[in-house]
């Protein structure tokens, strides 16, 4: 501030400096002024320079403007003059015949000076009283009305928080409004502390989602494709079957109640009369449904397509329920964040962040921030409940990334959807070539057909569309949904103890002082803070100076118990789990045959007469 320029003081100080008039004048010193020509508090600090503002215009006492008196201001009162004159009489001298002109110029510099800091000491004072600022930041962060609130510091008798041996400028209404502020900003900084969380997770679930539907129509248009190149016969006829078999794996994929062992049955039920109408018994037709029923029955009896159905189910199983169970896992872990995002906040916890934020404003302390020390006793307090989460969410990561890292092989579902046409065309090939057993079969069980002579509608896909089909999704390894997988886990990891260093975060980033800087305490900007601090959980709340944690938070503990659940079946399905893990009831013991993770030509990860697909979609991290 001005009052405090060294310039000033040490202008208007120089008054009581010896003075030497020129060459050839005689010396004379001020000596100390009696009673009734020093003004009052002002000698050392008051008079102005006499021999540096004699040719300049502009005081020196700091760099305002301030007009001269007239002159007939100034001289009618010779007081200080004359008795500038006797004192400096008493030293002897030609300085007494000097002293009056000396004196006069002396006074108008000194009353240049006082007045000077008469109008900065109201200044000064004037800021201090007043409490127009916290009037106009109350107005723009909390959007209310000025109307009623104190102009002047004041008593605040009726403060519930903020309470001061200091004049405030706070009300109780004003209080309560503060109150409901810092619950907002608390909750403000979470939400957007956690925003890159929330975005990893929600991105990636939904990129995941759209992946796997993605998967689904692409290889359901292989089966289709397949059909028409190799079946035109019975590709229309197929292709409500194999339309309601992707649409059961979809199904399931996003959490239906379907069973996978039931809707890879139904197919292959469905394909046996097509199979057996078209290459086994070509030519001959039956419009009676019950005949074609019985064939339908009749080929879990017979097993035209060897193992390939329990080799279906197998890959189905371990492929569909981890990828099932890991979008699940993803959707909780949106779920927790949104939960924690809009906590709330106990009474305690409310005076607490009141305290900490907003109690500095009552004394005009607005650019202030609390100590870190008290900000980590504080933000710890209100989010004890929260900070138990810390050890599930650890584990909940540590679990997806273990199932992620079992997804490959016959476990990844990319891999079994885009080659599932070559298990069908194996399907198919083994049946024709035990066509003639199959028929004797069949005519003992349904026996012999009545033939009708009938041309089945033709496959209408364009052939070049076929062919572009099959080829344009071949991907290299480094694309692979897997891969994308575990970037994706890479960078969850990063914040597997957001939990445990939640509170720590929020005061060293977003609201504490810097370290070694004055802070406020609770009470009185300090240069630091003088409690103990408290670390994070409930178990360590006992002590905390700040803030009084009671109890359990139901909402917590319901967070905690589904974090459980799913580790429980993130774990269930992770490296190489049995069939009868995998499988929901009822599966059947053919399930066992094929419950290993390694990838061999019977699981269909080999060479095939279709070949491979690898197909892949950019995943958002």
């Amino acid at each position: 501030m001005l009052a405090d320029s060294p310039l000033l003081w040490s202008s208007c100080s120089a008054l009581a400096a010896p003075t030497r008039p020129g060459p050839g004048g005689t010396r004379a010193m001020l000596g100390p002024a009696g009673p009734a020509s020093q003004p009052r508090g002002s000698e050392g600090k008051s008079r102005a320079l006499a021999g540096e503002t004699a040719g300049d215009p502009r005081s020196s006492c700091g760099r305002l403007s301030i007009a001269s008196p007239p002159a007939s201001a100034t001289h009618p009162t010779p007081a200080p003059a004359a008795q500038g004159a006797r004192e400096s009489g008493d030293q002897g001298g030609e300085g007494a015949t000097r002293t009056p002109r000396m004196d006069a110029r002396t006074w108008r510099l000194s009353w240049r000076c006082l007045l000077l800091l008469a109008l900065l000491g109201s200044t000064r004072s004037e800021g201090v009283e007043s409490c127009e600022e916290v009037r106009k930041l109350f107005q723009w962060r909390l959007g209310g009305a000025v109307k009623g609130l104190p102009y002047t510091p004041r008593a605040g008798p009726d403060l519930q928080v903020c309470v001061s041996k200091n004049p405030t400028c706070c009300t109780r209404k004003m209080e309560e409004r503060y109150q409901i502020a810092a619950r907002q900003d608390l909750q403000q900084v979470l939400q957007t502390y956690s925003s890159t969380l929330k975005l990893l997770i929600s991105r990636n679930a939904a990129a995941f989602q759209e992946t796997l539907e993605t998967l689904i129509r692409q290889a359901e248009n292989y089966t289709s494709i397949l059909f028409c190149n190799t079946y035109r016969n019975m590709a229309l006829e197929a292709a409500a079957s194999i339309q309601e078999f992707f649409t059961d794996v979809g199904l399931y994929l996003f959490g239906a109640d379907v069973n996978p062992e039931e809707f890879v049955n139904r197919f292959f039920d469905s394909l046996f009369p097509l199979v057996y109408n078209h290459l086994i018994n070509p030519g001959v037709t039956d419009s009676s449904l019950p005949y074609s029923e019985c064939i339908r029955t009749a080929r879990q009896d017979v097993s035209p397509f060897g193992n390939i159905p329990k080799r279906v189910m197998g890959q189905m199983a371990r492929s569909l329920l981890p990828s099932r169970t890991f979008l699940q896992a993803l959707n909780l872990g949106i779920e927790v964040i949104n939960t924690t995002d809009h906590m709330h906040f106990s009474k305690e916890c409310s005076r607490a962040l009141l305290r900490m934020q907003y109690c500095p404003h009552c004394q005009s302390l607005m650019l202030s921030k609390p100590c870190v020390g008290y900000c980590l006793n504080v933000v710890r307090g209100c989010l004890a409940h929260m900070a138990e989460l810390h050890p599930h969410w650890h584990a909940y990561i540590r679990s997806l990334e273990e199932l992620s890292a079992a997804m490959h092989g016959t476990y990844d579902v990319e891999h079994v959807l885009l080659n599932f046409h070559v298990l069908v065309n194996d399907a198919v090939l083994q049946a024709h070539l035990n066509g003639q057993k199959l028929l004797d079969q069949v005519n003992k069980i349904c026996g012999h057909p009545v033939r009708t002579a009938t041309q089945s509608p033709r496959c209408t896909f364009d052939p070049s569309k076929e062919k572009l089909g099959m080829k344009i999704y071949s991907r290299t390894g480094e694309e692979t949904l897997a891969n994308r997988r575990k970037e994706f886990i890479n960078s969850l990891r990063l914040h597997r103890s957001f939990y445990g260093g939640l509170a720590d975060q929020l005061c060293v980033t977003e609201l504490a002082a810097a370290e070694g800087r004055p802070c406020w305490n609770g009470e009185n900007v300090v240069q630091s803070y003088a409690q103990r601090v408290v670390g994070n959980g409930m178990k360590a709340q006992s002590g905390n100076p700040e803030v009084r944690v009671r109890g359990a938070d139901p909402v917590i503990n319901q967070i905690v118990d589904k974090l459980k659940h799913v580790i429980q079946l993130l774990q269930g399905r992770s490296p190489k789990p049995s069939a009868r893990e995998l499988l929901q009831p009822g599966s059947g013991d053919g399930m066992l045959e094929q419950s290993s993770g390694d990838c061999d030509d019977e699981d269909g990860c080999g060479g095939s007469g279709s070949g491979e697909v690898k197909r892949t979609l950019k995943i958002t991290n």
